[in-house]
């Protein structure tokens, strides 16, 4: 680990999809690319990329609709594709062949979107908090069978109104439960944790851009219970099931080694997450449940473990490591605990 904090640099790179702006450690060493999660952006990883092992030279794009990259709609019937493909884009733009990937949350579906894609250049994945490899929201069981064929309780639909409501308003307060202020202290990470850098994190939830195209995105009506189904375009429906399934990653033909750092209390990306429809109407939060039989919990982790258990069967490699008394943010809450798992990996790799 270097000594000294690393200088981050801003820039803009246009690449031949749309103007990307970036993060970044300057040109030295081999190439690491951070990739954000929904309702943030490069920002989360300022702290990462300041402290960076020598050798390694960081990389976070702002996705499309957050921070300052440029606002290109986001095509939900392509998956994560849109997201993926601005990647390998920048990395064209860069004039990089190969790098190795950190992604937080959503963004680990945009780079295991890009490693089915683009196999050969991804040199090791460390995934942090992942979604889903069977989206979010809507799927019963450890292989990703959806509860309804129209996918009700996933996509743009699911977004708490209030919270978008103020997203769009930049509303800094702690007045509400859904500020985004209160979410992000309450859900992204686990509380009474805050980090020493909240008014820049919350910059950073702030930036999200909203819109239909953007988030959450649209939503179609449905007769099945919650009553909404996912819409074309926007993050949320992006990483609807309706459109999104990893599942080719389990047979890729180049198989990067994988390091899955996760939070023991993440309220997100869980078995019994917060934000599923199917968990909180087990709860009684939302009217109208229809049991365990016809829309459990969507379980998560399970169908996350599923998958890397097949891509191990099938001569892959990966690690799962669990952060007790953490939340769905291990880099901004346990931070040396977090980079003693993560630099390590990423030094190995980096070849």
């Amino acid at each position: 680990m270097s000594e000294q904090a690393r200088v981050v640099e801003q820039r803009n790179i246009q690449t031949k999809r749309l103007t990307v702006h970036t993060r970044g450690t300057g040109a030295e060493g081999f190439p690491v690319v951070f990739v954000h999660g929904n309702c943030s952006s490069s920002a989360f990883f300022e702290s990462l990329l300041e402290r960076l092992p020598k050798g390694l030279r960081g990389i976070a794009p702002d996705l499309r609709g957050y921070g300052e990259t440029e606002p290109q709609p986001i095509d939900a019937t392509r998956g994560m594709r849109d997201f993926s493909d601005d990647v390998a884009s920048l990395l064209d733009a860069l004039n990089i062949q190969k790098a190795l990937f950190v992604a937080h949350s959503a963004g680990a579906g945009v780079v295991m979107q890009l490693a089915i894609d683009h196999p050969s250049r991804v040199a090791g994945l460390v995934l942090e908090a992942p979604v889903s490899p069977y989206g979010f929201g809507g799927t019963r069981d450890a292989d990703g069978t959806p509860c309804w064929s129209d996918f009700a309780g996933s996509g743009g639909g699911t977004a708490n109104p209030d919270f978008v409501q103020r997203l769009a308003k930049k509303d800094r307060s702690t007045e509400s439960q859904t500020s985004p202020r209160n979410v992000m202290n309450g859900c992204y990470v686990k509380p009474p944790f805050k980090s020493p850098r909240e008014e820049a994190l919350l910059d950073s939830v702030l930036s999200t851009r909203i819109s239909d195209a953007h988030y959450p995105g649209n939503f179609e009506k449905s007769p099945n219970w919650p009553g909404v189904a996912p819409g074309t375009t926007g993050m949320n429906n992006a990483f609807a099931p309706k459109y999104f399934n990893l599942g080719a990653f389990a047979s890729l033909s180049i198989k990067p080694d994988v390091l899955w750092i996760r939070g023991a209390d993440d309220v997100i990306v869980s078995d019994t997450s917060l934000f599923d429809f199917g968990y909180l109407g087990k709860l009684g939060a939302i009217p109208g449940w229809p049991g365990d039989d016809k829309y459990p919990p969507q379980p998560m982790i399970t169908q996350t473990r599923r998958l890397f258990e097949r891509y191990a069967a099938n001569g892959g490699h990966f690690r799962e490591e669990v952060l007790t008394d953490t939340g769905h943010s291990p880099h901004i809450e346990k931070p040396q605990e977090f980079e003693r798992l993560a630099f390590p990996f990423l030094l190995e790799h980096a070849r």
